[in-house]
């Protein structure tokens, strides 16, 4: 009988103890901030979000939560008070997202390259070419027949970017998609690439998305015209305006910023992707903006993504000026 009670006893106390162990387990995670990320596919569907969340939420009590969708949608999320803070890369609609009272402390966190990817064979043969004279041979291929392009159609940045370029090659974009050799994917970067793998087409990627979907093997599309000032791709990070949006929690979104262009947050950007494939799907765009480490690369992101001749005119900053000393 004195056995039995022992047990019982030590049955009830260790069924205490894990009851407590895991309401504190509970509270702990309940007390943490919830901080609400609308982002572009492309930072996400690389798995760099993956690396920088690992790191900020252990040293921060600020849970984070990603939407992945183009950059149109994404500010929208944000315009409706739905998100916290945006990742974006469409300096044209992030303007308008400041201008319209949305978005403040706009802060430019990472930079790549656009490449337009195509088939091994090449059959409008731009490879090597200069971007707006590709799209011209792309345009002409298409319309006899040789060659196909897939556009994301989705109004992110991805799509901004294209559309600029056929503008600046001559095009009208609206006229090309009602051709039959111009498919509108009307999705992600990863499903683009995909569907262009599968119909043997063109279409304009970013490298990072690219490399892991290569490196994969989930398509076999070549680079074929890359790099320089026409296909800079930056990104940036803008918090949601309190004053709008009351409910939005700015604090954490501020302090997530911050810690993206911290040394730490930069070198995670720099590092990610270097085992795996070689070279950096991002590169860090804070330090070489603060340090001047390639004057070339930091003329063309002034060029490309300034407004006024600076990251976030002052009428957009509310407080936190260190993060523009």
């Amino acid at each position: 009988m004195q056995r039995t009670f022992l047990l019982w006893i030590s049955l009830l106390i260790l069924t205490a103890v894990a009851s407590i162990a895991g309401t504190t387990l509970y509270l702990r995670a309940s007390m943490k901030e919830r901080l609400i990320v609308s982002t572009t596919t492309s930072l996400y569907d690389t798995g760099l979000l993956d690396a920088v969340e690992a790191e900020f939420e252990t040293e921060y009590s600020i849970d984070l939560n990603f939407i992945s969708v183009g950059t149109g949608i994404a500010i929208q999320h944000a315009q409706r008070g739905d998100a916290d803070l945006v990742l974006v890369h469409s300096p044209a609609d992030e303007l308008k997202f400041l201008t319209d009272g949305t978005g403040v402390n706009r802060k430019i966190i990472a930079y790549n390259f656009f490449a337009i990817v195509g088939p091994e064979t090449d059959p409008a043969t731009i490879g090597n070419t200069e971007p707006l004279q590709a799209l011209s041979k792309i345009v002409e291929s298409g319309r006899n027949g040789t060659a196909k392009w897939v556009s994301r159609g989705d109004n992110s940045g991805t799509n901004a970017k294209e559309n600029i370029l056929w503008a600046a090659a001559g095009f009208d974009w609206k006229t090309l998609s009602q051709e039959s050799w111009y498919i509108n994917a009307g999705s992600g970067m990863g499903e683009t690439l995909k569907k262009a793998d599968y119909f043997s087409a063109y279409t304009l990627a970013d490298m990072g998305t690219y490399l892991k979907y290569n490196k994969d093997g989930l398509i076999s599309l070549r680079v074929l015209v890359g790099q320089g000032k026409d296909l800079l791709n930056v990104y940036s990070a803008i918090a949601v305006n309190q004053t709008l949006h009351p409910s939005v929690n700015f604090d954490s979104a501020l302090t997530f910023t911050k810690f993206l262009v911290s040394d730490e947050g930069q070198q995670i950007i720099e590092q990610y992707g270097k085992d795996a494939y070689g070279q950096s799907l991002f590169y860090p765009a804070a330090r070489l903006l603060k340090v001047n480490t390639d004057p070339s690369i930091a003329h063309w992101i002034a060029e490309c993504a300034f407004f006024n001749g600076t990251e976030c005119p002052l009428e957009y900053r509310k407080g936190n000026s260190e993060l523009y000393g």
